[in-house]
């Protein structure tokens, strides 16, 4: 089997079946009927959570196991976009927002997948737990209506800031580098713009934070972002679950507005709170903070 190749015929073909799947997604989303849109999203959730678990304990050495911890973010990312999928919480799709359509994309791009080509297995894993999260993003943001708010873009911030105290000392104690916090990855990445360590961990904060809130402030300026309506807040429950129904325009909760638990308002009543502008490891690595 040949070892994979940075921009060869797989990658190639895998960012395009990426870019085709997320275009797709859209219009899928917004025509279908909505328990179409909700079995699709439940299915993603599960190939996200059985795909990553699955590889993550294939991929684990006891006898290496501080470098085969499940500790890269990319390790957490599925998790949360399955979670978001399956139950509309806003916190998760959030998360699954910034997390996915940057630094997941840029690993995408970029990445320092070592091993075997097409069809080994480090291949299949590392890219259905990369695809799968955009997709997932997209489906959310642009399918079915669900918008990030400034609440969501602090609550990212600082679910990054502990995973990085949570892997940094791992790092220390075991010789890892998750997350690249200790050096740069072998292979290109865009952290060789970023100057020499420790210098290029705080030139991708500043440019990680900045991104975050370019891809933020359009949904939540003036009149943009607004609630997508009955028909669209109705395809958002279906696709991820329940909607959230204490977010609020800020993104807070409000625990005057939650139904008992059980009673779900019909689509006429509901619009996405969310959607107010107010309101992998062995074999797998990826820079930027993957």
């Amino acid at each position: 089997m040949s070892t994979f190749v940075p921009w060869g015929t797989s990658h190639v073909v895998v960012v395009i079946i990426t870019v085709v799947g997320a275009i797709a997604l859209v219009p899928f989303a917004r025509r279908a009927p909505a328990p179409v849109v909700g079995t699709t999203g439940r299915t993603l959730a599960v190939l996200l959570v059985v795909t990553t678990l699955a590889y993550q304990i294939y991929a684990f050495e006891p006898g290496r196991a501080g470098q085969t911890l499940p500790l890269w973010l990319s390790d957490l990312v599925p998790y949360v976009a399955a979670y978001a999928l399956w139950s509309g919480r806003q916190w998760a799709y959030g998360m699954t927002y910034y997390w996915a359509l940057t630094l997941t994309v840029q690993a995408i791009a970029t990445p320092a997948l070592g091993g075997p080509d097409f069809p080994a297995p480090s291949f299949l894993a590392f890219f259905t737990a990369h695809v799968l999260p955009i997709w997932a993003a997209v489906l959310l943001t642009w399918g079915t209506g669900r918008r990030p708010t400034w609440a969501d873009y602090g609550r990212t911030v600082a679910a990054t800031l502990v995973w990085a105290a949570v892997a940094q000392p791992v790092n220390l104690l075991t010789g890892a580098n998750y997350g690249y916090l200790d050096r740069k990855p072998d292979a290109a990445s865009i952290l060789d713009l970023f100057g020499p360590y420790p210098v290029y961990l705080l030139v991708e904060a500043l440019v990680v934070l900045t991104v975050w809130a370019l891809i933020t402030w359009p949904w939540t300026r003036g009149g943009r972002g607004r609630s997508p309506g009955p028909r669209r807040a109705d395809r958002a429950g279906s696709a991820a679950g329940t909607p959230d129904p204490a977010a609020t325009p800020d993104g807070e909760s409000s625990r005057s507005s939650r139904r008992p638990s059980g009673v779900r308002s019909s689509s006429s009543e509901v619009t996405d709170a969310s959607a107010r502008p107010d309101g992998a490891n062995h074999g797998r690595r990826e820079p930027g903070g993957g």
